[in-house]
């Protein structure tokens, strides 16, 4: 006799759909640790859905032991800081990952030596009702693939190339066709979104497009951006405390929405790289 997979639970944890896209899994048993859950379903999970949410448990305790839990979903990206980044607001921030402000969709990793597969974010503190700052995920590959032809051309014609020079940690340069391939074979979007008019940002990297004509260059940002932006595309995740998220980030781009400045938003987050590592086709330096 063969028997159904329970597709409505993990490790008899309910598992459902996020919208417009990603998978929760809520604690049956408040507190229960994050750590007891299987890693390689919790893995294949990602790799289908590109977004995972693990809720109401307890999370890593700390730097360490978010490191050793996130060695286990794979080989860690080390950067000179160490494996954890600390996301939280700064008394002088010198970038801004360290500010309160909008920050615009991107892909991790655009200049190191290897592109991350995973992120693994762990919220050691919530912003806090209405203080904004939830993280913002699109599903790229839905939004090629729901395009309608005639602006998929366009976007398809265009090269991004960005330069970031002030920073030691983050400074590189980068160029990749806005429409490119997965490791798995199907098509995404690499794109390091500008910042709109009137938004302040520290450090934003130096932007050119090419490959359409100078007068068509509105319209491509125009019509992709309002793409990326649908909501049957993006989703928009309010942080609660403990909360985990593994984020896809070969097919995702991410962006940050502002938040009160000096609201209690901490997040932790790690890289973890694919197997094997992928090699960064954009980097130049």
């Amino acid at each position: 006799m063969t028997t159904t997979p329970d597709t409505t639970h993990l490790a008899g944890h309910p598992l459902t759909a996020l919208e417009p896209f990603g998978v929760r899994v809520d604690a049956a048993r408040p507190g229960a640790p994050v750590t007891d859950l299987p890693v390689p379903r919790l893995r294949e999970l990602v790799r289908e859905h590109h977004l995972l949410l693990l809720r109401g448990f307890t999370g890593p305790g700390g730097p360490g032991e978010l490191t050793d839990y996130s060695a286990r979903w794979g080989e860690i990206g080390m950067w000179p800081y160490g494996a954890v980044l600390e996301l939280v607001e700064h008394d002088d921030p010198d970038d801004h990952i360290f500010d309160h402000r909008y920050v615009p969709l991107h892909w991790d990793g655009m200049y190191r030596e290897q592109v991350p597969e995973f992120q693994v974010f762990h919220c050691v503190s919530a912003p806090g009702e209405g203080n904004g700052g939830r993280t913002t995920f699109t599903q790229t590959e839905a939004v090629l693939r729901e395009a309608e032809p005639g602006r998929r051309a366009l976007w398809e014609q265009v090269t991004g190339r960005y330069r970031r020079e002030v920073s030691q940690v983050y400074a590189g340069e980068s160029v990749s066709p806005v429409v490119t391939t997965h490791p798995d074979g199907f098509p995404v979007i690499r794109y390091n979104e500008p910042v709109p008019p009137g938004e302040e940002f520290l450090n934003h990297p130096d932007l050119e497009f090419t490959g359409v004509p100078a007068e068509r260059l509105a319209e491509f940002h125009a019509t992709l951006q309002e793409a990326l932006h649908d909501p049957r595309h993006l989703y928009a995740h309010e942080w609660r405390t403990d909360d985990v998220v593994v984020a896809d980030n070969y097919t995702l781009l991410h962006g940050r929405e502002a938040f009160a400045s000096r609201s209690p938003r901490h997040l932790r987050r790690v890289h973890v790289l694919g197997t094997p590592p992928l090699t960064n086709p954009a980097l130049v330096r």
